[in-house]
Formats: structure tokens, C-alpha cells, sequence
């Protein structure tokens, strides 16, 4: 396949520099001059994949931006995973033109003269994988630098992680807290590479709740007192009474929140939260389930514990992160209500963060741990709505295993229900935010009118899935917006 190569600034990807100053070889005067015989009438093109030689990263010496193809593409001669289906589809092609999916048509149709034609090897096109709970800001640094660093250095290492973000096949993320709006910008306009981004913003917090990052020699806050460094970096933002969530929950939306998520019961990485705790009341809860719903979007929380759980769904809430504590009543309610739960694969494992043994996030850790198995078979006894994420913190170690978290989905899914949930079940989360939603075409599916987020698995994902935990070998194409960011031949 032709591609475009350059230096890749993301670390752990080792891509060759292009050293031509026209940037990418799309640009090339040999592929203008190939681009423009085809234009004039020749017959299509077949085009095989890069040679090792030749390794793929679309960043040109110098560049910061992805360059498209030159023209119209068409994969053929794969199998399909569009995202919906339970089984891989042959005999299709799949034809993308600028950022989109232009059709998904049978091979027997004559393909137009001027499109190039890109043999696939039989593997496997599926949609660019979405993770519904991430914190691309929060990811890969600890927590203490979090707290302490320079803005500037966390906003670079925010960069370097969308980049392996997007580099492990996650196309797309829901921000889940974090001041990711300058970031997706970034990623937006072309400046950095990185996924598709729905950010939260600052996950609004009551007093002593899982977004107050205070410590205590800030309390009593005398009336008319700074905000502390975790408000004004944008990681929580502290509310008390009805007045002050509202105000809050507009900043957010103010900003650029494609959705609000507020705390509603204890966490694991704060401070003075036990598990157990209820926070918030339902009128203040009400507050932004109304706010976000003037807007046209809604509201999700932060929740372990049934109480936490139903309080927020009285008050309009429409998805529950986590719930890993929930019992038969809430399982009830959510599946009744058509409230979305968005659940993360939580073991006590290698993917744990490594909280010190004996401290009390590492007892509260075991506490969540331990009810992740049930909580899973009573989302599938109630057929309640339910979204995959893996809301990784603080360790560029974890987030680096974001695919191997997908694959670990088994423990409790067939993989073509863990795929779907990966692609359009997430994607169907993904627009509840509505007209705040940041991209309008579909996502998390291979049909016309799509985005063109594609990947290219050399194997079956559908029978092998834990080949997703090893991107750097696996994936073979990792397109976005009908752009190339990995184009390689497996050597």
C-alpha cells in the first residue's frame, strides 16, 4: 500500500524518518504524477501493503499533522467486522473517501477507474475501537506529579499519551475528568495525533467527596478562598448545595463538556471517601441532570454502591460508571429505566494500580474487586445497556495494557460481544451527548456515511481477541478520518 512516512514523536514507536522535504510520500512528485495518469483514464490500481523496509507513520520531517490520501481508496480482500454483525463478512469492499466511509459494496461491482485498489491479505477491516471511560490527562503520570507538575509538562505528556492512545486502536475516547479541552483541540485542528475526545471536564464533587483533592490544612476554606491546584487544573471541581453544582455543571458545559459527571458515592484514589458513602442529595444531583438537559445532553456518575446509585438515578441521571457494588434491585431499575452502565474489567490483578498493601485505597480496591464478578452477570441477566471502558490512572505501565483490558472482557463476554461493545455499543453511548456530541457521522461501524476509523487485524479478532493486546504487532493499519497513522507489511 502506498503510505506516508515521517518522524513519529509518540515514544515506543519506532517508524523510519522521510527525509524528502515535500513530508509524505502522497505528496511525492512520483505519486502526484501516479495520481494524475489514474485521473486521465488508466485502470484501476491494485496496491499492496508497505514493505518492512519502508515502515508507516504519516508525520512528515518536521510535521505535526496526518496527510490523507491522495484519492479515493478501496479495501478488498478481507473479511468485515462492521461493528454489529456476529460473524466476519466476505466478498465486500470497503471504499473511503476524505474522512468517510463512502460505501460498503459487494466486490462483483465494478470499481471506478480513478480509485486505487488496496489488497488486505484476507485480514480483518473492523471499525476503530472506542474506550468509554479514559482520562488521557490522568493516564500515564502519577498521581504526585499530577498534583505538583508544571501545566505545560502535564499538557506534553497528555499529547505523548493521545498519541499511543491512538496507536493501540482506540480512535475515540469519553474523557471521563480531566482538563482535556486544550487537548482535543490540539488533536482536532491537526496539531497532535490522538483520538476523537468527549471530555467531561472536571468531575463536580461535594465537599470530602471523590473530587475533592484538598488537603486537610485547606480546611475550614474561608468564604471567598483560591481554589486549590486540583480545582484550577481541572481535575474536580468542589460543590455544596444546590446553587453551587449548578453553577459548577455551566462552567463544565461552558467549556466544552460533551457531558457533566459528578461523584456520587466514595472512590478509591481519594482521600476521605470511604467506599460506602452516599454523596450529594438528589435536589443536588437534579441540578445538573437539568443543566446538562438544557443543553441537550445529560449527566453520569461516578458510583459504587446502591444507595449512591439510586439517589442519582431519582434525580434523572442516565449512566452509572462503575457500580460494581450494585445489587438486584439497582440491576432492576437500571435495565427498566434504560440507564446506561459503564463497567471496567476491576481485578485484583496486573492491571491493578499498585496502591501500597495495608493502605486504605488498596483496601478499598479489594472491596470494588470483589464485586466485579457479579456485577457483570447482573448487567447480563437484566439486559442493562452497558458500555466498556477501562478508566486506567496514574501509571503509563497500566494504560499501556488498554488493549490487553479489552481482551480480559472474556472473563465474562463471547469476543464478538466485547468487540460490538468496543464499537457500536460505545458508540451508542456516545451520542446520547447529542447536539454537544463534537463529531456528527456515525462511529464504531463500517457503513457509508461512517467516519473512516479503520483498523486492519493480521488475524481473527473474533476468535483470537487477545491479539488486540498487542497492537504494535497486530494491527497493520490504524486509520482516522480516512487518514493513515500505521500502514505496515508484518515482517
Amino acid at each position: 500500500m502506498f503510505e506516508c512516512t515521517a518522524t513519529d514523536f509518540s515514544p515506543g514507536l519506532n517508524t523510519s524518518p522521510l527525509a524528502p522535504s515535500f513530508g509524505c510520500r502522497c505528496h511525492s512528485p512520483e505519486m502526484t504524477r501516479f495520481f494524475s495518469r489514474m485521473a486521465a483514464g488508466r485502470k484501476p490500481t491494485k496496491t499492496a501493503f508497505a514493505t518492512p523496509s519502508a515502515p508507516a507513520s504519516l508525520y512528515g520531517a518536521g510535521a505535526l499533522t496526518a496527510t490523507a490520501p491522495a484519492g479515493p481508496i478501496a479495501f478488498e480482500n478481507l473479511r468485515l467486522f462492521d461493528g454489529k454483525s456476529n460473524i466476519l463478512r466476505d466478498g465486500f469492499r470497503v471504499v473511503v473517501e476524505g474522512q468517510k466511509i463512502s460505501s460498503v459494496e459487494p466486490m462483483e461491482k465494478p470499481l471506478a477507474e480513478y480509485i486505487v485498489a488496496v489488497d488486505c491479505g484476507r485480514r480483518v477491516l473492523m471499525p476503530g475501537m472506542i474506550d468509554a471511560h479514559y482520562h488521557v490527562m490522568l493516564a500515564s503520570l502519577p498521581l504526585n506529579e499530577l498534583l505538583t507538575a508544571d501545566i505545560g509538562y502535564i499538557n506534553l505528556a497528555a499529547a505523548a499519551e493521545a498519541s499511543r492512545v491512538l496507536m493501540r486502536g482506540f480512535t475515540s475516547i469519553r474523557d471521563m475528568a480531566g482538563p482535556c479541552f486544550g487537548l482535543k483541540r490540539a488533536i482536532d485542528s491537526g496539531l497532535v495525533p490522538g483520538p476523537r475526545i468527549w471530555p467531561s471536564g472536571a468531575m463536580i464533587s461535594q465537599t470530602a467527596g471523590h473530587g475533592d483533592f484538598r488537603q486537610p490544612y485547606e480546611i475550614p476554606a474561608a468564604r471567598g478562598a483560591p481554589l486549590s491546584h486540583a480545582e484550577v487544573f481541572g481535575v474536580g471541581a468542589v460543590a455544596d448545595g444546590v446553587a453551587e453544582v449548578l453553577r459548577r455543571a455551566r462552567e463544565q458545559l461552558m467549556l466544552g463538556a460533551s457531558q457533566l459527571k459528578l461523584a456520587a458515592g466514595g472512590g478509591v484514589v481519594s482521600s476521605y471517601d470511604p467506599i460506602d458513602v452516599s454523596q450529594f442529595t438528589e435536589a443536588e444531583f437534579r441540578a445538573a441532570v437539568e443543566a446538562a438537559e438544557n443543553w441537550g445532553t445529560y449527566a453520569t456518575v461516578h458510583a459504587y454502591t446502591p444507595r449512591a446509585i439510586m439517589v442519582a438515578i431519582r434525580a434523572g441521571v442516565r449512566c452509572v460508571e462503575h457500580g460494581h457494588l450494585m445489587d438486584e434491585e439497582v440491576a432492576q431499575t437500571l435495565s427498566e429505566q434504560g440507564v446506561w452502565l459503564s463497567i471496567q474489567p476491576f481485578l485484583d490483578d496486573e492491571d491493578a494500580v499498585p496502591f501500597p498493601e495495608g493502605s486504605a485505597q488498596r483496601e478499598k480496591l479489594l472491596m470494588v474487586t470483589r464485586g466485579t464478578d457479579a456485577t457483570y452477570e447482573l448487567a447480563k441477566k437484566h439486559r442493562i445497556k452497558t458500555a466498556w471502558g477501562t478508566d486506567i490512572l496514574f501509571d503509563r505501565r497500566l494504560s499501556d495494557r488498554q488493549g490487553a483490558q479489552l481482551a480480559k472482557m472474556t472473563r465474562w463476554h463471547e469476543p464478538v460481544d466485547v468487540l460490538r461493545m468496543a464499537t457500536s455499543v460505545n458508540a451508542e453511548l456516545l451520542r446520547m451527548s447529542g447536539p454537544r456530541t463534537p463529531y456528527s457521522a456515525p462511529l464504531g461501524v463500517i457503513e457509508a456515511g461512517a467516519y473512516a476509523d479503520l483498523l486492519l487485524v493480521d488475524g481473527d479478532p473474533l476468535t483470537q481477541i487477545h491479539l488486540l493486546a498487542a497492537p504494535e504487532k497486530n494491527l497493520l493499519v490504524i486509520m482516522k478520518d480516512g487518514r493513515f497513522y500505521k500502514n505496515i507489511q508484518p515482517g
